[in-house]
């Protein structure tokens, strides 16, 4: 890994700047473009300590408490392993990429952000949508989920529940921020320590600490069936389900706008979330493909799906451990609804104040006097009425569907951020400019990093779906895997075709000329030839050109209280509490 850096225009701080939504209230979310007004409503109400825990634990959700389980089933442990650790390292790359230019461009709104202003402002109105989608989805999912652990108890009208939820939920989220912040807080710390403990006990199950007292070894991977199970199509599901599961670690890139010395601490985020992902996700999964056999009763099915966390602490021989953990899965379900639709909430009241052109109804930016953007918050939360389908076809059905929904959303986030990133390499070169002017760049990325991303995500979207046409066709497992990819292609085409924006390419920005416009909705066009001495453009594709968009706007200027922060860093390294502090900066 390396990290360079070299002088550097200072920061400019253009009203036509990509800068993010979420800067009055402490979180921010992906935006295909410029900020809104000052004056836009929200406010800043989440503490450092909140936002921490918040990005630690942001993974850690019901695709791993109780995505695993279906990925057992369908799969069996080898595949499961596999299939999550091949995911892991595509996210890890993505990572990287994004890393390198949330360094170079500290802007709030992360991936998308870097697809408008790099590739094309027509998909970065396409993926905010669905980005948006994802998260309002994922409202839904989380509420199925209730109803699938809610069973481990009692099989009493689930719905229920869900509805209950569903109403605390939009209630937390329309108080204020801080109960919202409040609420994640405790939640994410006990999701982490509930990982912490289970890879533990999960330990301790395999070598005999059990009901039947016997070493279980590797056994669960020499019965009937395992470890791969349904074949190449059952190794192809788990694809979709551990893309759900690694949803959100995209979102590192997200706070890089309020970041402290991003030069610095944005690569050390990146390394954090590796570790996370090795600790958290193969490590756990790893555990659960040793204890528990993919032909558990009741693992996963259309009407329920039993967590493996679960199953584990019911092994070690504590019903009470076991109703503990379903417990906290509850909670962790609780927690990502409340995530998601927080993050769903502020997207679509982002969309609604993007200029120069609102990418959603104006409605949508209208705020309570509190600060919450009440009216995005309804329309977010009434795709939950998903939920209440399950009464007629089944809750693990419908969360398998929704399941399938969100993580194909997630892929495309990160082919977003491979194409953001192949275009921005490719317009770094063009431009003559060096490598070494980086401020961080991983070496051994370079140049295949972003084809890497593009061609394996793209790769995973087209096979993972192979269950749903083979041996049997079925058109609803078939519509859940691909519905994305014809939604964006609408939306893409329905913003160009709206737009019709025919501008000329500004000049390239260098430090002796003055600057010119950022790339948005009005300049990325290509250039189709010389009539009349005059450049022709046409506007049937927005692909950004590389050689005018400014490499030059938003770069970020390390000032001198980054070399403060780094001095007073160092000074309590060495210090007599230098190992506390290590432990500190590990987890914070």
């Amino acid at each position: 890994m390396e990290q360079n850096h070299a002088e550097t225009s200072l920061r400019k701080k253009s009203p036509r700047s990509l800068e993010g939504y979420l800067n009055d209230d402490g979180m921010q979310r992906a935006l295909p473009g410029p900020s809104p007004a000052p004056n836009s409503g929200l406010h800043r109400g989440l503490s450092a300590r909140q936002v921490q825990m918040i990005a630690i634990a942001g993974t850690i959700g019901t695709g791993l408490f109780l995505g695993t389980g279906r990925s057992l089933a369908q799969g069996g442990p080898a595949s499961m392993l596999i299939c999550y650790a091949i995911v892991g390292f595509i996210v890890y790359v993505t990572l990287l990429l994004l890393g390198e230019m949330a360094t170079q461009y500290p802007v709030a709104g992360s991936f998308n952000a870097y697809a408008t202003r790099f590739f094309s402002p027509s998909y970065g109105f396409a993926l905010s949508w669905n980005y948006w989608f994802n998260d309002a989805i994922s409202v839904a999912s989380d509420l199925t989920a209730a109803q699938l652990v809610l069973q481990f108890w009692t099989p009493w009208h689930p719905w229920v529940f869900s509805l209950l939820a569903w109403v605390f939920l939009v209630s937390v989220n329309a108080i204020h921020v801080r109960a919202y912040g409040e609420l994640e807080y405790w939640l994410s710390f006990l999701k982490v320590a509930t990982v912490v403990i289970f890879i533990i006990l999960g330990i301790l199950v395999n070598v005999g600490v059990n009901r039947e007292h016997t070493y279980i070894g590797g056994q669960n991977w020499n019965i009937p069936g395992a470890p791969f199970v349904g074949g190449f199509a059952g190794f192809a599901n788990v694809f979709v389900t551990a893309s759900f599961a690694y949803g959100g670690t995209e979102s590192l890139g997200i706070t890089a706008g309020e970041t402290k010395n991003p030069s610095r601490n944005m690569p050390r985020v990146v390394k954090f979330v590796f570790w996370r992902i090795l600790l958290f996700y193969v490590l756990s999964i790893l555990l659960i493909g040793l204890n528990v056999p993919w032909d558990y009763p009741n693992l996963s099915n259309k009407t329920t799906t039993t967590s493996p966390f679960t199953i584990v602490f019911e092994m070690a021989g504590s019903t009470a451990a076991a109703s503990f953990m379903n417990t906290v899965i509850l909670t962790s379900v609780l927690s990502a609804g409340n995530h998601a639709l927080f993050a769903g909430t502020r997207v679509l009241y982002g969309l609604s104040v993007v200029t120069p052109r609102r990418h959603a109804p104006a409605i949508f930016s209208k705020t309570t006097p509190s600060g919450v953007p009440i009216f995005a918050l309804l329309a977010t939360s009434s795709i939950s009425i998903l939920c209440f389908a399950s009464s007629y076809i089944g809750s693990g059905q419908l969360w398998g569907w929704l399941q399938n929904i969100v993580g194909v959303s997630n892929q495309i986030a990160w082919l977003s951020i491979g194409l953001a990133s192949w275009r921005f390499r490719k317009a770094w070169i063009t431009q003559g400019r060096s490598v070494d002017e980086l401020k961080f760049y991983i070496r051994w990325t370079w140049p295949w990093g972003p084809y890497f991303v593009v061609i394996t995500v793209s790769s995973l979207i087209l096979i993972q779906g192979w269950s749903s046409i083979a041996p049997t066709f079925s058109p609803v497992d078939f519509v859940s895997y691909y519905i994305e990819i014809p939604v964006m292609i609408i939306m893409y085409t329905a913003w160009v075709l709206a737009k019709s924006t025919i501008a000329p390419i500004t000049p390239v920005t260098t430090p002796g000329n003055a600057p010119s416009e950022p790339a948005d909705e009005l300049t990325p066009l290509i250039c189709t030839g010389i009539r009349d001495g005059r450049t022709t453009y046409r506007s049937a594709f927005d692909i950004v050109d590389i050689h005018a968009v400014d490499l030059y706007e938003d770069e970020y200027l390390e000032d001198i209280t980054d070399d403060v922060d780094g001095e007073e860093r160092e000074k309590r390294l060495q210090s007599r509490f230098g190992l506390l502090w290590r432990l500190y900066y590990l987890v914070a």
